[in-house]
């Protein structure tokens, strides 16, 4: 079976204006009668909210005024748990578009108003004065255009009393109407937002790359060992097969790495393995690597002799004269129960002599 042709679909896309792109999306706009809301591209479209809270911004925009808006009031009117509604609503006020307004009735009892601002940044614009009355509008210095007064109705005339004219109607002068009080209190600046995305945008500013690293002392045996292993590359590598100039621009990158006590194999292995599906560019990736894989000079012997540990004595064994019992001391001897022994033996004779 053939695939069914909508044919709606294909007269409405036969009356979008202009020749209709070969990829991404088609928009049908049909004008809206009834049943619609107006969100902004300020909000639609703004880069530090979430799509879940541009969406609660946008249910909370099409609802009427005076239905509760808080977090168990949305979660039983959107599929979306407690939890994300909350964040949301905490992104909103961070920029402004949510603000709870402490206000007071008059009968002395103080009540949070939650407030939803469609446009935020236009409360930070100076607020014009309400429009005032087209006589309030004149100069100080100009003068009135005189009022017509209406001709008085004609009374008939009663013999022997004078004509009276009735003084015609001044119309009440209307009191000053004062500009209404806005609604919104004007906002600080939206402070930092709360989620700060990890990876930037890809309009934002890239740092400039890291330059090509080059001996500290390059001499010319270094240059021709780097030129030989750039050389030799494409023999182990097929796809690094580099032209005479990329061979010149690599050199003391090369240089840099033979310098700090790296092997040909090594270097070889960091810079080949692994390489990409599709490698166009040889060139760049040997810079790329020899840059950002750039091995820590050798430490020198000041630095070894900062490590080393120092020696433990070990006292070595020694055998007694007396009862040839091993012990540890620096110099041969006696053992300690043979000196004390010898030294009791001693102050014994010596207390005999002395008694005799």
């Amino acid at each position: 079976m053939d695939t069914q042709q909508n044919t709606a679909l294909t007269r409405a896309l036969a009356e979008v204006p202009g020749p209709l792109p070969t990829s991404g999306v088609i928009h049908i706009a049909i004008p809206h009668t009834d049943r619609f809301t107006v969100v902004g591209n300020h909000l639609a479209q703004h880069p530090d909210l979430s799509c879940t809270a541009v969406g609660i911004a946008v249910r909370i925009q099409s609802l009427p005024q005076g239905i509760e808006i808080g977090i168990k009031a949305l979660a039983a009117r959107c599929r979306e748990g407690e939890k994300r509604i909350a964040a949301a609503l905490r992104e909103l006020e961070a920029f402004g578009y949510l603000q709870r307004v402490r206000d007071r009735l008059p009968s002395g009892r103080v009540i949070t108003r939650t407030v939803f601002c469609n446009q935020p940044t236009a409360l930070l614009r100076p607020r014009r004065p309400a429009a005032a009355p087209p006589h309030a509008q004149a100069p100080a210095g100009a003068q009135a255009a005189p009022e017509r007064v209406p001709a008085p109705a004609a009374r008939p005339e009663t013999p022997g009393q004078p004509e009276t004219l009735a003084a015609p109607p001044v119309p009440p002068t209307p009191p000053a109407v004062s500009p209404p009080a806005p609604l919104f209190v004007p906002l600080v600046p939206p402070p930092a937002p709360l989620f700060v995305p990890l990876v930037p945008p890809p309009t934002a500013p890239k740092p400039p790359p890291r330059p090509l690293p080059h001996p500290s002392e390059p001499t010319p045996e270094l240059d021709r060992a780097a030129t030989a292993f750039l050389i030799d590359l494409c023999r182990h590598a097929p796809q690094f097969t580099l032209s005479e100039t990329d061979v010149r621009r690599l050199a003391p990158g090369v240089a840099a790495w033979l310098e700090r006590g790296a092997r040909p194999d090594t270097i070889r292995h960091a810079l080949t393995d692994d390489p990409p599906n599709l490698l166009k560019h040889p060139a760049k990736l040997l810079k790329y690597r020899l840059t950002e894989l750039l091995p820590p000079p050798p430490p020198g012997i000041h630095d070894l002799a900062a490590l080393a540990r120092p020696r433990i004595t070990v006292t070595p064994f020694q055998t007694c004269d007396d009862c040839d019992r091993a012990f540890r001391s620096p110099t041969p001897g006696h053992c300690r129960d043979c000196r004390e022994h010898r030294e009791h033996r001693e102050h014994r004779s010596e207390a005999t002599r002395t008694a005799a």
